[in-house]
C-alpha cells in the first residue's frame, strides 16, 4: 500500500509503526452549525482510507475529535439564548445522523474538547517547563515559534512579519507575530475553564495534540501515530502548530504520514458562507439519496479539489444506477465473500494512494461484462455467484450498493405514498391469491398511477419510481 505524504510531497510505501496495527487521527467538526459538503468530503475520504486499511488486514484505531469549545459556539449560544451543551449536543447528533446517511462509519474514538482539558493542561505545562511557551502579564499562554527550529517544516511556508495566526486575536504581548495561543485568558463572565494558568479557554490548535497524546500516541516511538489527516485548509496553521506543540513537548514527531483532502467548490467557486454557497449536507440529502452523494463525492481523487454541480452528480448517479440494476438481476442470491480476480484488482488499485478513478473504471467494466455474459448465459450459477461476490466486496470496500436494489429506486417518494403503495400491493396479492384477477389488475392500474414500475419476482412484488 502506498500513500501520498503531504509533507514529503511524494508517494510513500505504507509501513505501520506496529505490525498489523494502524493509528489514524483526523480533525473533526466544530459543532456550532450544520455539516457542509466539505465536512462530508473529508469524512468520506478517511472512511474509505479506513476500509482500505482494514481490507489489507490492519486493525485500525481511528480517532476523530469533536470541538465543543470555541468562540463561535459561545456566540451562537448567546444569540439563541441556549446553554452551550444544548448547542453542541444538537449539532453533534445532526453530524452523526448525516454521516450515517452517506455511509460513514463511526470512528473508534470520538473525543470531545470538554473531556480532554486535563490532557491539554499537561501539554501546556510541558511546553512551559521546556521553554517553548510563555505566559504574558495578561494571563495568555503562547507557543514561542522562535524556540522551534523546525517550525514551518510541515507546510514549507516562509514566515513573514505580516502573517497572522488565524482564529487568534492579535496581542501586543506576543514575542513574535507568528506565536499562537495555547491558553486564552478570559476575565469576563463568559464561558471559562479553571486551569493551572488561570481562568480561560484553550487555543484552537491545542486539543488535537493533547487528544493524540492521551488516546493514540506510542510513547516510545519516533512518531506518535501513523497517519494524521484532514482538509487541505488545515495544513497551515492548524497542522503546522499541532506538529510544533507535539514535537517540542514530547520526544516524538506527531505523525509518520500526513494526508490532506482537496477543497469542495460549488459550480466552480470555492465553497464559502460569505458567498452564500456553503451547501449544507442536510439540504443535499433532501434532494439526493445518501449513497448517491457518497458515490459522487468519492468519484474523484481525494487530493483533487472537487467541483460540486448538478450535471456531474446526475451523471455519477447513472453509474451507480447501473450497479443497482445488475444487483436486481441477482436479487435473491445470497451474498458471499469469495475472493475473485476483480476483488484483488480493486484492492490493488485502491492501495495506490486510493486511486478511486481507476477503481470506478474497474467497476464499470465488471458491470458491463457481467451483464453481457448474463444476457447469453443467464442461468450460469458460477457466474452469478462470482458477480455477487464482486458486488459484496464493493459494498464492504467502498460502501456502495448496500441497499435493497428495488428500494434504491424509490428515492424521492415520500413515506406516506410508500405506505399507500405497499398497502395496495398487499391488497393485490390477496386478490391474486383469491384468483380475483379482475380486481388484481384494477389494483395494479391504481399502483401504476403513482408513476412507478411494478415487478413480480419469486421473492415478492417490488416497485420502483420511474
Amino acid at each position: 500500500m502506498h500513500i501520498f505524504d503531504s509533507v514529503q510531497k511524494t508517494k510513500r510505501k505504507f509501513t505501520p509503526l506496529e505490525e498489523g496495527k494502524v493509528t489514524l487521527y483526523v480533525c473533526g467538526p466544530t459543532v456550532y452549525d450544520d455539516a457542509h459538503l466539505g465536512h462530508a468530503k473529508s469524512a468520506l475520504v478517511f472512511d474509505l482510507l479506513t476500509r482500505v486499511l482494514e481490507a489489507n488486514g490492519y486493525t485500525v484505531t481511528y480517532a476523530r475529535n469533536i470541538t465543543d469549545i470555541d468562540d463561535k459556539i459561545i456566540k451562537k449560544a448567546i444569540e439563541q439564548k441556549k446553554d452551550i451543551k444544548e448547542i453542541t449536543d444538537f449539532y453533534t447528533d445532526a453530524f452523526h445522523t448525516e454521516m450515517q446517511a452517506i455511509g460513514v462509519k463511526r470512528p473508534t474514538l470520538e473525543p470531545k474538547a470538554t473531556q480532554s482539558l486535563e490532557a491539554m493542561y499537561a501539554l501546556v505545562q510541558q511546553l512551559l517547563d521546556k521553554g517553548h511557551a510563555y505566559q504574558t502579564t495578561d494571563g495568555d499562554v503562547y507557543f514561542d515559534t522562535a524556540s522551534d527550529s523546525k517550525y514551518l517544516s510541515l507546510s514549507h511556508r516562509i514566515q513573514n512579519e505580516e502573517d497572522k495566526q488565524e482564529r487568534v486575536e492579535s496581542s501586543s504581548f506576543k514575542r513574535n507575530s507568528a506565536d499562537f495561543a495555547l491558553w486564552k485568558s478570559v476575565k469576563d463572565d463568559s464561558v471559562t475553564f479553571e486551569s493551572p494558568f488561570g481562568a480561560g479557554r484553550p487555543g484552537w490548535h491545542l486539543e488535537c495534540s493533547a487528544m493524540i497524546e492521551k488516546h493514540l500516541a506510542y510513547k516510545d516511538r519516533e512518531f506518535a501515530i501513523d497517519i494524521h489527516g484532514g482538509g487541505a485548509d488545515l495544513l497551515f496553521p492548524h497542522h503546522e502548530n499541532e506538529a510544533a506543540q507535539t514535537r517540542c513537548a514530547t520526544n516524538h514527531a506527531l505523525a509518520n504520514y500526513w494526508m490532506h483532502n482537496g477543497f469542495v467548490n460549488i459550480d466552480g467557486e470555492k465553497m464559502s458562507k460569505s458567498l452564500g454557497n456553503s451547501f449544507f449536507l442536510k439540504d443535499a440529502l433532501k434532494e439526493y439519496d445518501g449513497e448517491v452523494l457518497r458515490f459522487y463525492l468519492l468519484s474523484t481523487h481525494y487530493r483533487s479539489d472537487f467541483n460540486f454541480n448538478t450535471e456531474d452528480l446526475m451523471h455519477s448517479k447513472k453509474r451507480l444506477d447501473r450497479l443497482y440494476r445488475l444487483k436486481k438481476r441477482l436479487f435473491g442470491l445470497a451474498q458471499n465473500e469469495q475472493e475473485t480476480a476483480f476483488s484483488k484488482a480493486l484492492l490493488e488499485t485502491l492501495n495506490d494512494d486510493m486511486n478511486v478513478s481507476t477503481a470506478l473504471a474497474l467497476i464499470d467494466e465488471m458491470i458491463s461484462g457481467a451483464n453481457e455474459t448474463l444476457d447469453t448465459a443467464g442461468k450460469h450459477k458460477q457466474l452469478k455467484r462470482e458477480t455477487m461476490a464482486n458486488l459484496t466486496y464493493i459494498e464492504k470496500l467502498l460502501g456502495f450498493g448496500l441497499k435493497n436494489p428495488f428500494e434504491y429506486f424509490q428515492f424521492g417518494v415520500d413515506s406516506a405514498t410508500k405506505e399507500q403503495i405497499d398497502a395496495l400491493i398487499a391488497k393485490r396479492n390477496e386478490a391474486k391469491k383469491a384468483k380475483d384477477f379482475a380486481l388484481s389488475d384494477s389494483i395494479r392500474d391504481e399502483i401504476l398511477a403513482f408513476n412507478v414500475n411494478l415487478m413480480d419476482t419469486p421473492q415478492g412484488t417490488f416497485w420502483e419510481k420511474i
